[in-house]
This record gives structure tokens, C-alpha cells and sequence, in this order.
């Protein structure tokens, strides 16, 4: 067995309590906790970035779902990527950065079944946000589930997050006719237009989106991708063309809130148009992976993809930047850096 010296703890941040509409910071706990050797066919990794997202906050309720929910009192998981620091498992080293899904912590102890070593010439937290879950998200849902087009009319609501900013610019790469984006503040749509290459963005603050995306999109859209459910998607079904599709992503307008969901109030006229609209879950297309890296990898490497970062440093800060990711504070995806 090849390791560093490992510590005899590190800290992780546990579910103290299930969150009662938006989550507060005396809803987990963060502990020192024992790290464990690797036992044969383990490995033991140095986390270095963690990532935080929405879907996160639905496993802090205790509901049946597609991901079982975090339990009381134990540490919490996500994605995270890191380098090995001890290795009893073939085929890795000491020093290979790896991505793997026990985030929340400092140190990981798992299966090297369960990790991925990555290509150690591209960002290692590139793995965690463009070139990991969130672009495979961002591409399978608009090309697989949304069925893009080039010549196409997009639509994307929380455009300047992780997922929707790479939705955007992914629509723009492949040909389509017009991208239009929502986004929550005046800095965020200006970053979306000159920045991003969106042709048309608005702040859904600033009035009823029905209206600004009708201003936007004046002949209508083809394909909708959904992170925010509500009145973007009762807005979105409105503008669909007939036999429009609406990549049903997330609905994170409504993941904090105590009341019943509102809308969409117009579902009939799915009837009439003819629209698909279809739920997605990125681990039903890992057969993308492949294709996925292979082109989104180019973009990159060409500059032709801008990958937004919002970089928290402090793994004592994790749960800062998840509370603010649920509130949009974030352009692009929201990290953490293990630092210490």
C-alpha cells in the first residue's frame, strides 16, 4: 500500500436538522470525524473542490425520491474531486486526481470503483462543473431529451447558473437561431448577452416573464429548458410553437417553499400544440459521456466555452455557499475550495 501520512481526523458536515422551507445554518453541523485507512481495493482522497447544488436540498427532506435522503446526524454527500493520498487499490497512485461522489468532507475513504481518475492537463474543478455533471446535464438535455435542432429557438430560465449557462452557450455552438435567457439580476443579464453570446436575456424580478419573453422571443421558441419551474414554465408553455419540447430539469423556484406550487395554470394548451414535456435526470445518459467530452472538451480547450466559476474558499464555508447558491448568488457553478 503507496500513502502519505494521513491524519487521524478531518472535518465533514453533517444534516442536523430537515430544513423547514429555505434551509439556516443551524440545520448541519460540522464534525471532526475518524479517516480511515484504505482497505484492499480503496483509496483515500484529499478533497479539493467540492461541489453544491440544488438538487441537494430535496435529500434534506425526509420524502421518498430518484436519490434517497440524507440522514440525521451522518455526513452528507455530493461531488467532489481531489488527489490520492493513499492507494490500496490497483491502478492507482498517490498524487492521480480522481472525481468521485463523497463530497461534504475533507477526506474520502471509497471504493476506487467508485472514482474516476481525470485528465490531469484540464482544471481539476472543471470535472465538478463544465466537463461533470452539470455540462453532461446541460448537453443531454438539450440534445437527447430536448431534441435541439439547429435553426432552432431556445429558451433557458436561470440562465447565469451552472446548468443554464452552458445550456445557452452548448444551443449557440450547435446552430441555433436565437438563445434567450433569464437570469435574477441586471449584472447576470448583461454577463449572459456580452459575455455568454446569449442573443436576448431579461430579469425575471423586473416584470412578468410571460411579457419580457415575448419581447425576446417575439415568434415564439422551440425548445425550453426548465431549472425554475413555476411562472417560467407556465410563461415558456405559452411560446412554445406547436410540437415544442420543455426539458423539465429543476423547479427551483419552488424547492423552499411551504406552499402549494403555482402553475402552470395554461398546461391545456400542451393539448393543442402538441408539446413533450419531459423530466430528465442526468445518470439516465451516461452513455453521452463519451461524445460529451470529446466536444464540450474541444470548446473548451478552443475557447470557444466560457465556464463560469463561483468559487467559495474554506471547507468551514460549505455551507455558506450552498445557502447562497439556493439564493442565486452564484454566476455559473458554485464551488468550494478545501482549504488548510
Amino acid at each position: 500500500m503507496a500513502e502519505q501520512t494521513l491524519p487521524a481526523t478531518g472535518r465533514e458536515w453533517h444534516l442536523a436538522a430537515r430544513p423547514s422551507g429555505w434551509p439556516v445554518p443551524e440545520d448541519f453541523a460540522l464534525v471532526e470525524a475518524p479517516v480511515q485507512a484504505p482497505e484492499a481495493g480503496q483509496i483515500v482522497v484529499r478533497n479539493e473542490y467540492l461541489s453544491v447544488d440544488p438538487y441537494m436540498r430535496g435529500r434534506m427532506n425526509d420524502v421518498k425520491s430518484y436519490a434517497p435522503p440524507f440522514q440525521l446526524g451522518a455526513v452528507m454527500d455530493g461531488g467532489a474531486v481531489g488527489r490520492v493520498v493513499a492507494s490500496a487499490a490497483e491502478g492507482f497512485a498517490v498524487g492521480d486526481p480522481v472525481l468521485h461522489g463523497l463530497g461534504w468532507r475533507e477526506y474520502a475513504t471509497l471504493d476506487a470503483s467508485q472514482a474516476v481518475k481525470v485528465d490531469a492537463a484540464l482544471p481539476l474543478q472543471s470535472f465538478l462543473g463544465v466537463l461533470g455533471m452539470t455540462g453532461l446535464t446541460a448537453y443531454a438535455g438539450l440534445l437527447e431529451v430536448g431534441s435541439f435542432k439547429p435553426g432552432e429557438a431556445v429558451f433557458v430560465s436561470g440562465a447565469a447558473g451552472a446548468v443554464g449557462s452552458m445550456v445557452g452557450q452548448f444551443a449557440k455552438l450547435r446552430g441555433a437561431s436565437l438563445v434567450v435567457g433569464s437570469a435574477g439580476s441586471p449584472e447576470k443579464v448583461r454577463r449572459l448577452t456580452e459575455e455568454l453570446g446569449f442573443d436576448a436575456a431579461f430579469d425575471y424580478k423586473a416584470g412578468p416573464v410571460a411579457e419580457q419573453l415575448a419581447k425576446a422571443a417575439p415568434e415564439g421558441i422551440d425548445v425550453y429548458f426548465d431549472n425554475v419551474g413555476g411562472e417560467h414554465l407556465e410563461a415558456a408553455i405559452g411560446a412554445l410553437h406547436v410540437h415544442g419540447r420543455a426539458v423539465l430539469c429543476g423547479a427551483i423556484a419552488q424547492y423552499n417553499s411551504t406552499e402549494p406550487p403555482v402553475g402552470p395554470r395554461n398546461l391545456a394548451l400542451a393539448i393543442g400544440k402538441r408539446l413533450r414535456l419531459q423530466g430528465m435526470l442526468v445518470r439516465d445518459h451516461y452513455a453521452l459521456q463519451p461524445q460529451f467530452v470529446e466536444e464540450v472538451g474541444g470548446w473548451l480547450r478552443d475557447g470557444r466555452l466560457v465556464a463560469d466559476e463561483t468559487v467559495v474558499d474554506g471547507f468551514e464555508h460549505a455551507v455558506d455557499a450552498f445557502l447562497g447558491m439556493l439564493r442565486g448568488s452564484n454566476t455559473g457553478k458554485m464551488l468550494v475550495r478545501v482549504t488548510g
